[in-house]
Parts: C-alpha cells; structure tokens; sequence
C-alpha cells in the first residue's frame, strides 16, 4: 500500500495532473513493485497566498508526500526517489523545485476494507 500527495500551485499543478499522475505511479510501480491497478493519488492545488515557500523556489515548487506500509528496504526507497527525480523534470518541473519525503507506518496502523492492514492479504509484497 502507498497513497501519494502531491501539493503545489494550481496553476502549475493542474494542467499536468493526468501526466504527473502517470509519471508518479509508473516509477512507484517500478521501484516498489506494486501492482498497476493500485494508484492512490491526491492532488492538493494551492492558491499562491496559501503555498508559502522560500524564494530560491519557482512556481512550479512542488511537494510530494509518500505515505506506506513499511517494509521496503532502504534501495526500493532510494530507486523510487531517483525515479522521481528524473523522470518529473519531463513534466518541467526542475529537481530544485521537488521535494519528496517518504512516510512510513506498521501496517497495524492502517484500516482498509473494513480490516487493520495487519489483518490485510495482498496480491503483492511489501519486502522489496
């Protein structure tokens, strides 16, 4: 399991929205192995007196929020956050412009389909 935010202006955001979407899922896809059909993301488009960032930033600053079971080794992390790093400059946004941190959790800690995520049997690994 892995749900991504993303946040960043509206104005840089929303008109690359399908392409950044496919970007994100094909690198998680690759790096953490999950399946194709598992893609949870959620864009949060900021007007620019609500997104506050330091000048040495442009429009296009943009903050990707990854939140997951753990279980992933330290490699699948670091493949996945150099996926992103070279692949999101295709969309124009420029690596001093991203920002990326990984959150993880037990799996107890998550409830889906009426279950902890513990409790949850999945069609793919967590390890990698």
């Amino acid at each position: 399991m892995a749900q991504i935010k993303i946040f960043g202006l509206r104005s840089a955001l929303k008109p690359i929205q399908g392409a950044f979407s496919d970007v994100l899922h094909a690198c998680a896809v690759e790096a953490l192995q999950l399946p194709q059909d598992k893609r949870f993301h959620r864009f949060f488009f900021m007007d620019q007196e609500d997104f506050i960032y330091p000048g040495d930033r442009t429009d296009k600053y943009t903050i990707i929020e990854i939140s997951m079971f753990e279980g992933r080794s330290a490699a699948a992390k670091k493949q996945l956050i150099q996926l992103l790093f070279e692949k999101i400059p295709a969309l124009g946004i420029g690596v001093s412009d991203l920002e990326i941190t990984i959150f993880e959790t037990p799996k107890a800690n998550w409830g889906i389909r009426g279950l902890p995520g513990d409790e949850l049997h999945l069609n793919y690994r967590v390890d990698v």
